[in-house]
C-alpha cells in the first residue's frame, strides 16, 4: 500500500479555492463537496452556461490549454476573493488506441490539457498561493502508477503530471505551499465514453464519483499529501 503522508489539517470553511474543470462530472462533485464545507469558490471551465448551472461560486471562463487561463484565474481570485488559498485541478482528457493509431494532434492535446496547461496555470497562481501559504491538488490517474497498453499517450501524460506534482512538493516546501498528488482508480465519470480518439476497452465497473470526490476532500481536510489508487478502497 502506498504511504499516506499527512501534515497539518487544512481548514476548508472560508477557504478561497479555485476548482479547474469545475463543470465536469468529478469537478462538479468536488465543487459541491467544497461548497458544503463552507469554501469560497472560483469555478473555472470553458462553458459559461455549465458553470452557471453549478449554482455556486464565481465563474471564470477559461481554457486550460491557453497560457492566459492562469492570468484570468489569478485576477478573479484577487477581485472576488481577495486572494487564493487553494487550487484544485480536476480537468483532463483521455484517448485510447495503439500509439501508431493515435493522431499527432491527439497526442498533443493530451499533453496540453493534462500536463502543459496545468503547469502554465500553476506558474501564474503560485504567487497567490505563496502569499497564503496555501495548497494545490492535481488529479492524475491510476495509469500514472500502472500504465496500460492502448493508452500509452494518455498514461504518459498522467504520469508526467504526477511526476511534476511530486517534484513541486519538495520545490515549494520553503514557500510552505502544500502539493497534493491524487491518482484515483477508474471512476464512472463518463470520461471513457468521450475520448479524443479511439474507443475504450472493456473496463471493470468504476468507483462512484461522489465517493471519490468525498474521499479527495476528506484527504484535503486531513492534510494528506499523496492519494494513490489504493487509498480509495
Amino acid at each position: 500500500m502506498a504511504e499516506q503522508r499527512t501534515g497539518a489539517a487544512r481548514e476548508l470553511s472560508g477557504a478561497r479555492i479555485a476548482v479547474v474543470g469545475a463543470s465536469g462530472a468529478l469537478g462538479s462533485l468536488l465543487v459541491a463537496e467544497l461548497a458544503g464545507r463552507g469554501a469560497r469558490l472560483l469555478v473555472v471551465g470553458r462553458d459559461a452556461d455549465r458553470l452557471a448551472a453549478l449554482g455556486t461560486g464565481t465563474p471564470v471562463v477559461a481554457d486550460l490549454g491557453d497560457a492566459r487561463a492562469g492570468d484570468a484565474v489569478a485576477a478573479a481570485a484577487r477581485e472576488h476573493l481577495g486572494g487564493l488559498d487553494g487550487l484544485v485541478n480536476a480537468a483532463g482528457v483521455v484517448a485510447f488506441g495503439s500509439l501508431v493509431e493515435t493522431p499527432d494532434e491527439v497526442v498533443e492535446e493530451l499533453f496540453l490539457t493534462n500536463v502543459v496547461g496545468p503547469l502554465f496555470l500553476l506558474r501564474r497562481v503560485l504567487p497567490l498561493l505563496e502569499e497564503s501559504q496555501g495548497w494545490v491538488v492535481q488529479l492524475s490517474a491510476v495509469v500514472a502508477e500502472q500504465p496500460l497498453p492502448r493508452m500509452a499517450a494518455y498514461s504518459a501524460s498522467k504520469a508526467a503530471l504526477s511526476a511534476a506534482t511530486t517534484a513541486l512538493r519538495t520545490e515549494l516546501r520553503r514557500s510552505r505551499v502544500d502539493v497534493v498528488d491524487v491518482r484515483p482508480p477508474h471512476t464512472e465519470t463518463g470520461l471513457a465514453g468521450r475520448p479524443l480518439s479511439g474507443a475504450a476497452p472493456r473496463l471493470p465497473a468504476g468507483k462512484d464519483p461522489a465517493e471519490v470526490a468525498r474521499r479527495i476532500v476528506d484527504a484535503l481536510a486531513a492534510g494528506e499529501h499523496d492519494l494513490g489508487a489504493d487509498a480509495f478502497g
